[in-house]
């Protein structure tokens, strides 16, 4: 009996997508937190060198806190970003492992990838009361919602403001009429 061979056109597209698909290695913090039982995906190192993790946003506190546990204190940086259009929304975390005795402390940053429907994310103020206002500002132009910080308003454009100005399919308005201007 003669056994069936394989679709060839099958085999042409998983190797052509196993050629496209980047091989990432997972960083020293991955490995670290992928052995204490996290779910995380490596996202390899951006173009100094810095290590960048994708966590789930229901994990976000948890793997913050353990990186704050292992000396990771300082929020060098809080922000966000749009994919594109139709893409997701990002917000990222950046934080160093400093000491007196490293020229170059080790650094890694967190990226919770979220969809542009409902962008809700637990927030880190609580950790690092650095990313107060910054999340603040993420929240006002990229529409994040920062579930459990102390005082989610908008710091950049008025509070009556529709809609989110740095998102990529954001339609900016002909004109803004100021209320109570004069």
């Amino acid at each position: 009996m003669a056994e069936s061979s394989p679709d060839p056109k099958q085999d042409e597209q998983s190797v052509a997508e196993e050629q496209t698909a980047p091989i990432v290695e997972a960083g020293p913090v991955a490995k670290k937190l992928s052995q204490v039982g996290f779910s995380l995906e490596p996202l390899g190192v951006d173009h100094l060198g810095v290590e960048m993790i994708k966590v789930e946003a229901d994990q976000l506190v948890a793997v913050a806190t353990a990186l704050n546990d292992e000396g990771y204190t300082y929020l060098q940086c809080q922000g966000g970003y749009d994919s594109g259009p139709g893409q997701d929304l990002v917000s990222m975390y950046h934080v160093l492992k400093l000491s007196d005795d490293a020229d170059r402390p080790p650094e890694v940053r967190i990226k919770v990838f979220l969809p542009r429907e409902n962008p809700r994310v637990p927030s880190l103020y609580w950790l690092w009361k650095a990313s107060d206002w910054q999340e603040r500002e993420t929240y006002d132009m990229y529409g994040i919602i920062y579930e459990g910080h102390p005082n989610l308003t908008r710091i950049l454009m008025p509070e009556d403001w529709v809609g989110w100005p740095l998102r990529k399919d954001y339609i900016s308005p002909d004109f803004y009429e100021l209320q109570d201007a004069y």
